[in-house]
């Protein structure tokens, strides 16, 4: 399945990547420098640290690199009767008759306490390619819940 991801989430990735190799190097260079002064190696917890420190750095730059070479930047203004990635959506639960909404997203942006839920999620999964006014069973750990899809933007 496709990693999606927003224009701007994109964006914030690139970023943190070019902080990394910039300024994330250099800092990490500089700590390795002054743990190595410290003397014998051997025995040297900061640079034993400050190494497992850079070895941390350099997997996130590895993985930041690896999602931006694999993502498929959400097309946020597509327009479509069906429910689809990027789109929001508003809901109403069946039961409760309470409306939310939501923007749905790709599974590394995904954060539903923001209102972004990921694509692969239990009800990200039920509601794609579904209409407006289509009613969708989808399940939560308490079971089943109903919603009726009462928008698409």
């Amino acid at each position: 399945m496709a990693d999606y991801i927003t224009a701007e989430g994109k964006k914030q990735l690139e970023e943190r990547l070019e902080y990394l190799k910039v300024v994330g190097r250099a800092e990490m260079a500089e700590k390795i420098r002054v743990a190595r002064e410290q003397g014998d190696l051997s025995e040297n917890a900061e640079y034993d640290i400050a190494r497992d420190e850079q070895a941390k750095m350099e997997a996130e730059i590895l993985d930041i690199e690896t999602r931006l070479h694999d993502v498929v930047v959400i097309d946020e203004n597509i327009d479509s009767d069906k429910v689809d990635v990027g789109h929001e959506v508003e809901l109403m639960d069946t039961d409760t008759k309470e409306t939310f909404r939501f923007q749905i997203v790709g599974t590394h942006e995904a954060d539903p306490i923001h209102n972004l839920i990921s694509n692969e999620s239990p009800l990200g999964k039920a509601i794609i390619g579904k209409k407006i006014g289509a009613t969708v069973t989808y399940k939560t750990r308490k079971g089943e819940s109903k919603v009726k899809i009462i928008s698409i933007k």
